[in-house]
């Protein structure tokens, strides 16, 4: 009766719309009651569960005492949820109702409180990046979609949303390159994942080896080819890290922006961008950004002219 009370509190949107994956802007599902019913469901099994040490002449007092925890349990469990995630679900709906409604700024509006409020996950980014697209706020989109690509890297359609975008996109810009479409494939946590497992495991084979000498001449070869991708996956992790952490990057949310070569309204113009260009920040000074796209175009841009992705 619990499970069957809790999975009817799931809320969810229309799956991605099929065909034209470049252009796939359906909403996509989220829930936030999968832990809450996973430990209200355990309390209350630990609550229900007779002590091995209850006396057989008290069982009944027992019982009747484990029931009404349990209920005092399941009450304060379901107000915390109602209490928390109620609201929540509540503006998902109506930020869907004003998507399906063509209300695309205000639905935008909406599911920004929800991230704001700390319900964050790539498919509230991914739908934000829908109604900003939708609304024509191209650089807003395209920083929707980006961190929804950075806390799930593998979607196919916050992918496919996101190349959409960027080729709207008007005059200069920055594009990743190789390297970095590589690290992306993974997120920060599974590089780590993968180093620190690596490296333990090569750990663990040399303390066999030193337990068990005998195994050293058939275990070489893979001991050497453990060791080769410890520090393969370690480097990749520092990478991923200094990508993450260390190059910072804007998008420009202005219809046109224009890149001066000094941090003053009077200095010469360098060159323009347009709405969605992605820059990378060199440096800052008072409100004004250091940005280039590439080596030859270097210059600076006002910072109300820019929205930096969240990370």
């Amino acid at each position: 009766m619990t499970s069957g009370l809790l999975s009817a509190s799931v809320f969810s949107a229309s799956s991605p719309t099929s065909g034209d994956r470049s252009a796939a802007f359906g909403l996509q599902e989220r829930s936030i009651f999968t832990r809450a019913k996973a430990k209200l469901i355990a309390s209350l099994d630990r609550a229900f569960l007779q002590p091995k040490g209850c006396a057989p002449i008290g069982s009944a007092c027992c019982h009747g005492l484990l029931y009404v925890g349990g209920l005092l349990i399941f009450l304060l469990c379901f107000c915390f949820c109602v209490h928390g995630a109620e609201a929540p679900a509540d503006l998902f709906q109506a930020a869907n109702k004003l998507y399906y409604e063509n209300k695309f700024a205000e639905a935008a509006s909406t599911y920004e409180k929800i991230i704001h409020s700390g319900n964050a996950a790539p498919s509230l980014y991914f739908n934000l990046g829908n109604a900003w697209f939708k609304s024509g706020q191209l650089g807003r989109a395209i920083t929707a979609y980006r961190q929804a690509e950075r806390l799930n890297p593998r979607d196919p359609d916050v992918r496919a949303n996101l190349q959409f975008a960027r080729n709207q996109t008007q005059g200069p810009s920055l594009s990743p390159d190789r390297w970095q479409r590589l690290l992306g494939k993974l997120t920060l946590n599974e590089w780590t994942l993968l180093a620190s497992g690596s490296v333990w495991l090569w750990f663990l084979l040399l303390a066999g080896l030193q337990y068990e000498p005998a195994w050293k001449r058939s275990l070489r070869g893979l001991l050497n080819g453990l060791a080769v991708a410890s520090i393969a996956l370690c480097g990749s992790l520092a990478a991923a890290l200094y990508e993450n952490r260390a190059v910072e990057t804007a998008v420009v949310i202005a219809p046109e922006a224009v890149v001066r070569r000094g941090p003053l309204e009077e200095s010469q113009n360098a060159f323009a961008v347009h709405d969605g260009a992605e820059l990378r920040v060199l440096d800052r000074k008072d409100d004004w950004l250091l940005v280039t796209t590439d080596p030859r175009r270097t210059g600076w841009l006002r910072r109300d002219q820019v929205l930096p992705p969240a990370r």
